[in-house]
Order: structure tokens, then sequence, then C-alpha cells
């Protein structure tokens, strides 16, 4: 049976997450878009949180037991503050739980003590390809075992906080499976492109990155030579993304109810007009079956049980619900809606990118 009653460490961190993104967030996210660029002080404080830390074994540094669940938890909490830092606050998630979840004996040993330090270290993830209909188990990118090596080639793009990383997780097609190695930065062939432009997020530096004959040891690659079961690794960034959708959504729903409650027309607020009374009941509604469908996926993959079929599903109804309680909140402020002044029309750019968003947030 399903239970999705808070354990004490849940409550609290919960708590503290949504505090930091009330206090900090909240305050800095509008100047962070417009600068194309958030506080390094608020990304450390994030970290000092300790999400991922907690969820590392006691072994490698951690103080903790991974959970989905919980960091699904924490993801919704972070991304009601703001999506764009959430997602630079999280990018070492992008190495350290698949390394976590898939990889072998001595990756484990070397790479995730680097996770529990006081300041994030600098590594990401790349896996989106610039293509129409993008389908991360059909990649472009290639790595082909060559004289005790692996050579990859292709282009990635929207990795964020590519200028500054150190280490790449590249997701790579090899011989019809999708794999991931580990390449650090700096390698002859790995070239950091320009920032991409983006509809939203823009207060994260995001780039395209590419790969021309780069060599990495077979070491290198995830999981040793079992490799990766790309499909959990996947599933775990669905959740992930899905927690931070519901975030977007309820944000948009929340400012647009209590607008709607201090708006006085024709001597009462909208929000007793029933066309907007309807929209706002609509809109939770959708907020509560997202978050559901999210905790349900999470919690299974804490059992241990695949939850493809799940991830799938709640994947493809919280890209379309949070595009469209973000567009209902911009309607409900009518003319205000349209402004930059007001937050609705960012949380509406950054809600359109969930369907492209794969591999840029794992919990």
């Amino acid at each position: 049976m399903l239970d999705f009653t808070f354990d004490p460490e849940q409550e609290m961190l919960e708590r503290t997450v949504h505090r930091f993104a009330e206090e900090r967030l909240r305050k800095v996210f509008r100047d962070a878009e417009e600068e194309g660029l958030f506080p390094a002080e608020v990304v450390r404080e994030g970290w000092e949180i300790g999400v991922l830390q907690s969820g590392l074994p006691e072994q490698y540094g951690g103080f903790g037991e991974y959970s989905a669940l919980t960091g699904a938890i924490a993801t919704e909490a972070f991304a009601w503050g703001d999506l764009a830092t959430t997602i630079g606050i999280m990018a070492p998630n992008l190495v350290a739980i698949p390394v976590l979840l898939a990889g072998a004996g001595l990756q484990k040993e070397r790479y995730l003590p680097l996770f529990c330090g006081p300041q994030p270290p600098a590594m990401t993830a790349a896996l989106t390809e610039p293509s129409l209909k993008f389908d991360p188990r059909k990649l472009r990118t290639v790595a082909r075992g060559e004289n005790g090596n692996y050579v990859i080639d292709g282009v990635k793009c929207m990795v964020p906080l590519a200028h500054e990383a150190e280490l790449f997780l590249v997701y790579a097609d090899e011989d019809g499976n999708t794999q991931a190695f580990l390449v650090p930065a700096g390698v002859d062939g790995l070239t950091v492109a320009n920032r991409e432009r983006l509809l939203g997020i823009n207060a994260l530096p995001a780039h395209r990155v590419e790969f021309d004959s780069v060599c990495v040891p077979v070491e290198n690659r995830l999981g040793g030579g079992d490799g990766i079961d790309f499909d959990k690794i996947l599933n775990h960034s669905r959740v992930a993304l899905g927690a931070a959708a519901v975030g977007v959504a309820r944000a948009a729903y929340e400012y647009a109810r209590d607008y709607a409650k201090q708006r006085v027309q024709f001597g009462e607020p909208i929000a007793y007009r029933q066309s907007i009374a309807f929209m706002l009941a609509e809109m939770a509604i959708d907020v509560e079956a997202m978050r559901l469908l999210v905790w349900e996926a999470a919690w299974k993959l804490d059992q241990g049980q695949n939850v493809t079929r799940e991830a799938v599903v709640m994947k493809h109804y919280v890209d379309e619900r949070v595009v469209q309680t973000a567009d209902r909140a911009v309607q409900i402020l009518g003319g205000y809606g349209y402004m930059r002044e007001y937050p609705v029309e960012l949380w509406l750019r950054n809600a359109r990118g969930f369907v492209h968003f794969d591999g840029l947030v794992i919990v």
C-alpha cells in the first residue's frame, strides 16, 4: 500500500528547503534571469543544505540513505523558488546519482567522496542532443572501443554549467545501447562551445559541447564491463524533472490564487467570479495530481521496482499540465501576466521547457 506520510527527516527537509526557496531564491530569481547568471553564494548555500550528501552512504562520506522520494520532495520545494537555480544547485547530482546507482566499486570509491565536501564539485552530464525527435535511447553521439580505450564522437546541447565543469558524464551509443562515460574536461577533442540562448531558465549557463575523437580509458565507462541500466537512470531523471515541474506549477497556482483574492473589480475580488474560481480549482487539482504521480513513481523506485511505464506516463502528464497551469496563471493576471515585473510570464517560459529537459536534473 502506498503511504506518503512524511517521516520527521522528510518534514524537516521540506521545511528547510522551502524556507531557503522563499528567503533566498525568491529574492534573487528575477535579477538572475535578467542578468543571465545566478549568484554563486546562493548556489553554495543551497548545496550546504545537504540534500545530495544525505543520500550518499556513510562509507563514501555521506550521512544517509538514498531515497528518490525524499529527493523529489526537496526538488519540488527548490523549484517552487526558482527552476534555473534549482538545476544549478543540483547539477552535481547528474554525476553522483548515476555513479551511486550504476558505478563499479572502484568508481564509487573514487568519485562519491568528492560530493561530500563543503563546496559543490564542478561536474555535469551531457545527454541531450540537437536533433529533431531526440530519443535518449537512440543517441547520435557514439563511443567505440579502440586499443584499450573508448573514442567518443558527437555533439551535445543544453549541458548545464559546462563552461566550469571539470568532469562530464557523457551518454553515448555503444553498439545500439546507451552507455555513459566519465570524461575529464580539457582532454583533446572536447570543446565547450557558445552558451545556448534559451526561452527560459536564462539564469542557468547551458552550453553546447562537442566531442571530436575524445579518447578515455576503458575504466571510465560507467559500470565497468557491465555498463549501466540506462532506463533506471532515465527514470530517476524523469522523477526529478516531474518534481521540479510540480514546484513550478505550484508557484504559478499559488501566485494566481493570491492575486485573485486581492484584485478587486466591480466591488469584489475577481476570485469570486465563477470563471476565475473554476480555473483556480482546476489548477489546484492538476498540481495535486502531478505530485501524486511523481511520488508514486519515486516510491516505486525506492522499492526497487521497474517504473518505466509509470515514469513515462507521469512525465507526459506533468509536461502538459505544468504549461497549462502556468498559462492559466498568466490569464488570471490579465495584462499584468504579460509583464516582466510579474513572475508568471517567467514560470510559463520555464514550464514550456520541461518537454525538452531530459538529463538536466536527477535526484
